[in-house]
């Protein structure tokens, strides 16, 4: 299952009412840390499957959600589970921690 790109207008349909847990990427085009951490957490979508989601917010396209939960800083991952955020962190880190804050996590 691949990354799933998010708006401020699907951002409720597909985190909050998701039915598996959610990793959600706050990211920007022009962010280097978030290019560095793109093709982990692609790769940790399609390794878990059907059992979390992997979703992305561009930040410049989607203010509002990115206001909403308090992000100052990119990239900036959250963990929703059931609706609500169970884990959070911000910063590139390598597939290895990410695979294990998810696993912590979920």
């Amino acid at each position: 299952m691949a990354t799933v790109p998010v708006t401020d207008a699907t951002f409720d349909e597909e985190v909050k009412n998701s039915d598996v847990p959610v990793v959600v990427d706050f990211w920007a085009e022009w962010c280097g840390p978030c290019k560095q951490i793109g093709p982990a957490l692609e790769e940790l979508a399609n390794e878990y499957g059907g059992k979390i989601k992997v979703a992305k917010v561009d930040v410049d396209q989607n203010p509002n959600t990115a206001a909403a939960m308090g992000v100052r800083g990119i990239p900036a991952l959250f963990i929703f589970k059931d609706g609500q955020v169970v884990s959070n962190r911000a910063g590139a880190a390598p597939k290895a921690s990410l695979q294990s804050w998810i696993d912590d996590s979920i």
